[in-house]
């Protein structure tokens, strides 16, 4: 006996209809939803036109598009044609058809949006975030991971920081620049200056940026994680700008940073102790620097330290006397590291994550 979608339970409904293949007409599929209280919809293959689900879910909060490279500006133009208030969510990432065009009818209709996610839409330039800054005035996070062709110039319409109409998307708490090859330390100003209330900022593969835009974010006081992974142009003296600014950091990330050493975790120690997850994988670190920071991080529960190949047992054991709220710590390719040094780490009492891959015992410890 057949079961009409109209019977099951909500509860069910929304585990079913949290992603949805959109291949055929079916004009009652997302009545149906909106109708049992269904607002959030993934659509992971597009072969429909997408008015069908906003015209069938007026009231749809949450809409990801992620990875429907078929969706195009066209496509998107047909499906908003007019204000939805409830739209709070878009995933485009992945979109790659998408440029400029939709976000113009994004900034137009979709003024409630909060979370728009771009990554890996390499067709947006300065202009969509002139648009973007335009209308979307409520916006939180925004994601703009790998949108090759923004340059300082779209960061500065973002952060209301050109002479355009746009008032800038001064609301964002979240920015997500990763692997946009063309900022450089101009656009950490605009961030600085314009957005006051960002929270966490992910600047990894940015490597136009240098220890001179660090002095901008230094004083950026809600700043609470800071992504700096792979910047081949920090060094020391970016992380001293920091550690000498007014931030009050929960999270770094410096890993793969190789002009990061020993004297950044001194500089950590005295000015971002405070910090909660720190990441140095690959950083140019040895026991002689986890000495100088170990004393001060008492909050620290997050530490990786993977591929830092001049760590050992010595550094271990400063690790295991003095960071004893550690939850997690990263060990991968520490290969001067013995059974010895990990026997102290274990007894850490808050310890649940302990990653060793690549490490191994050597020969005499094995005879033991």
């Amino acid at each position: 006996m057949e079961t009409h979608i109209s019977c099951l339970f909500p509860e069910i409904l929304a585990i079913i209809f949290t992603k949805l293949h959109l291949r055929r007409a079916n004009p009652s599929l997302f009545p149906s939803l909106q109708t049992r209280g269904i607002k959030k919809v993934q659509i992971l293959s597009l072969r429909r036109s997408l008015s069908y689900v906003i015209q069938g879910m007026p009231h749809i909060e949450s809409l990801n598009l992620c990875g429907c490279f078929n969706l195009t500006d066209n496509g998107l133009g047909h499906a908003f044609v007019q204000d939805i208030p409830s739209l709070r969510v878009l995933n485009l990432s992945l979109c790659k058809q998408i440029t400029d065009s939709s976000l113009g009818r994004i900034a137009q209709y979709l003024k409630n949006l909060e979370v728009l996610e771009l990554g890996g839409c390499s067709n947006i330039t300065n202009t969509g975030l002139l648009l973007i800054a335009w209308g979307l005035h409520r916006l939180k996070s925004l994601n703009l991971r790998s949108c090759r062709h923004v340059s300082d110039v779209g960061i500065g319409h973002l952060s209301g920081m050109t002479r355009s109409a746009a008032e800038g998307c001064l609301s964002l708490e979240k920015l997500t620049l990763q692997d946009c090859q063309k900022l450089t330390d101009l656009s950490l100003k605009h961030v600085s200056k314009g957005l006051n209330k960002l929270k966490v900022l992910n600047l990894s593969f940015c490597g136009g940026i240098s220890d001179a835009g660090m002095i901008h974010l230094s004083h950026m006081t809600n700043l609470c994680c800071l992504n700096l992974r792979s910047c081949d142009n920090i060094s020391d003296t970016g992380i001293m700008h920091l550690a000498m600014g007014s931030l009050c950091l929960c999270g770094l990330d410096v890993s793969f940073c190789d002009k990061v050493g020993d004297q950044s975790l001194a500089y950590i120690a005295q000015g971002l102790y405070q910090l909660k997850s720190l990441s140095l994988c690959s950083c140019h670190i040895s026991d002689d620097g986890i000495n100088r920071m170990v004393r001060q991080m008492h909050e620290l529960k997050t530490l990786n330290i993977g591929q830092c190949v001049r760590i050992t047992d010595k550094g271990l054991e400063l690790i295991a006397d003095h960071l004893t709220q550690l939850t997690g710590i990263d060990l991968y390719g520490c290969t001067k590291i013995t059974k010895r040094g990990l026997e102290r780490i274990t007894q850490l009492p808050c310890l649940k994550v302990l990653n060793l891959g690549l490490w191994q015992m050597t020969e005499s410890e094995r005879m033991r």
